[in-house]
């Protein structure tokens, strides 16, 4: 399996985890403010409608996401936040990409770079790995006694959907990005409940890491996601089964 697919498999057990923390609604936040720029109504802003959708799904509070979309639409006027990409390296030459939210550019990038130089990595060029990545909507539908493959299958198809995997917890529904709001309609309409939605930065192809690199490289991400500027993080490791079945059995 590759390592994007398990590693949005790991980010989706800790979600449950986390949601309860208020760094996860501060990120949330954070997107909802730079999606409503472009407008509060979420109906006619594909951007905004995903982000409101993530702080449901995290338990947002509703009158944080109140202020968020306020703060985003000119309502009030505090802490501007820009958007940026930073791209590296981590161990074993894996491809990282970073997409984030900040109101310090200078601040963060320092950050960024310590945190990857200590875990083994390295801050690269602009453009250095964004090659690597294809920008695509993936949707998780769990993979449950009560889920009806063969519907599901059946409305991503129609609605454009590109690829359908079957994983032990999940079905991960691979669109492109014209085609996700469509998809995710669909499934809708015939009450299939998806876990997790999103657009995401994913990797035409993979590095297989060692055991030692895999060790680290998910320590890396781990730091990274707990920055509080990066709202997203790609990679392109591989990383095989083999490798989390013996880290659960180190753990039992």
């Amino acid at each position: 399996m590759s390592g994007h697919s398990k590693w949005h498999n790991i980010r989706l057990r800790k979600a449950a985890i986390d949601s309860r923390k208020a760094k996860v609604f501060g990120k949330i936040a954070r997107e909802i403010i730079v999606a409503a720029r472009s407008g509060g109504d979420a109906d006619s802003n594909p951007r905004l409608r995903l982000a409101l959708q993530k702080a449901r799904d995290a338990r947002m509070p509703n009158d944080n996401i109140e202020r968020a979309v306020k703060r985003g639409s000119g309502a009030t006027d505090d802490v501007q936040y820009e958007e940026a990409v930073y791209e590296g390296y981590g161990p074993g030459g894996a491809a990282i990409y970073l997409e984030v939210l900040t109101d310090n550019r200078n601040r963060t990038v320092a950050e960024l770079r310590r945190l990857l130089s200590k875990h083994g990595g390295a801050m690269g060029e602009a453009g250095c790995v964004a090659w690597v990545f294809d920008r695509k909507g993936i949707i998780h539908v769990p993979n449950s006694d009560g889920t009806n493959e063969d519907l599901l299958m059946e409305t991503a198809i129609e609605g454009g959907a590109e690829d359908i995997r079957v994983q032990d917890e999940n079905y991960e529904i691979v669109t492109s990005v014209e085609a996700f709001e469509e998809v995710k309609s669909r499934l809708q309409k015939h009450e299939i409940q998806w876990v997790s939605a999103e657009i995401s930065m994913i990797p035409n192809n993979q590095v297989p890491l060692s055991d030692d690199d895999a060790r680290k490289i998910l320590q890396l991400m781990e730091v990274l996601e707990d920055h509080d500027d990066i709202q997203q993080v790609s990679s392109n490791f591989d990383i095989p089964d083999e490798f989390f079945q013996e880290q659960e059995n180190d753990g039992d």
